[in-house]
């Protein structure tokens, strides 16, 4: 028997109904049980939780400063690898870890919170900054890395350091997402949390470097399908980024490529909007005319490896 479309409508309704018990399944960090420490591979967070480490040192042993790299969403901490060479080769140690559920990192493809995450690189810089005392020590994030870290600064003891800086931060909270995304968002989170999505046929080209890109692609550690309710977790990080942004008063360098598909220009001219201006000397924006998403691996990386390098060296 054909149900009528009436009938069709009620029995959809039902089937949404009976997944409404459903929420995002986060794999948030579990009870403390250790104090936090840093090894030679990986820092153990207070759960204990071991975060793959990656570290590249200048030729001399002896740095004139210390970098922090956070990665964005479904990558993980090589992310910075050709960059990390110049900044060495430039007397700067570079630090990177794989952030929960990323990379080598526990729960590979869960969302941790974002609370965790800032916890997390909170614990980082305390680390780092206790193994160098003396250095000047700088947060380097890009899209997610980058909203991680400006939540961090906005929290009401936020990590001692020295300077930010901002490559691409994603900032595309829900008040720059059309009605039907926000919908369809909260809907297939509390709902289908577990499916999967790639961003096959979206059209969005991340960055120039086709070579690079070809290599994410082979690489196991990237993630190709993302669950929803990681997707719905990011939402949320980018959502608190951009409502703490008015309270962001660090030193910062922040980077932006003209031609970014991913965080697109709108929801980043509404964040620097916000920028207080009472510390507005306190920061200088560079934008990239043929700058992309992944600014420290485009074609033109060197740019701006080169602009963060001289950014550090006039401090």
């Amino acid at each position: 028997m054909r149900l009528k479309p009436a009938f069709k409508f009620v029995a959809l309704v039902l089937a949404i109904s009976s997944l409404s018990a459903c929420a995002p399944q986060l794999v948030l960090p579990g009870p403390n049980i250790t104090e936090p420490k840093i090894t030679a591979t990986s820092l153990i967070m207070t759960d204990g939780a071991a975060l793959p480490l990656h570290r590249w040192q200048p030729n001399d042993k002896s740095p004139k400063a210390v970098i922090l790299a956070l990665h964005g969403f479904n990558d993980y901490g090589l992310f910075v690898k050709e960059g990390a060479k110049y900044f060495a080769n430039r007397g700067l140690l570079v630090y990177a870890y794989d952030q929960r559920g990323f990379g080598a990192a526990p729960h590979h493809g869960r969302w941790p919170g974002r609370k965790a995450l800032a916890d997390d690189l909170i614990s980082a810089t305390k680390l780092i900054r206790s193994n160098h005392p003396n250095k000047p020590l700088y947060l380097l994030g890009t899209s997610m890395g980058g909203a991680v870290m400006m939540t961090a600064m906005t929290r009401r003891k936020p990590p001692h350091v020295d300077g930010i800086i901002l490559t691409a931060p994603a900032v595309w909270g829900r008040d720059s997402m059309a009605f039907y995304e926000r919908w369809a968002l909260g809907l297939l989170s509390h709902t289908l949390p577990w499916v999967t999505l790639s961003g096959r046929g979206l059209k969005i080209k991340p960055s120039d470097n086709i070579e690079m890109l070809r290599a994410l692609g082979r690489d196991p550690l990237i993630i190709k399908e993302t669950r929803i309710d990681t997707i719905w977790g990011l939402a949320n990080l980018m959502d608190e980024a951009a409502a703490e942004t008015a309270k962001f008063r660090s030193k910062a360098l922040i980077l932006y490529g003209e031609r970014d598909e991913v965080i697109k220009k709108a929801p980043t001219e509404k964040m620097l909007a916000r920028l207080p201006k009472s510390t507005a000397s306190k920061r200088k924006l560079i934008r990239y005319k043929n700058g992309y998403h992944m600014l420290l691996r485009d074609l033109q990386a060197k740019n701006v490896w080169r602009d963060i390098a001289e950014w550090i060296d006039n401090k």
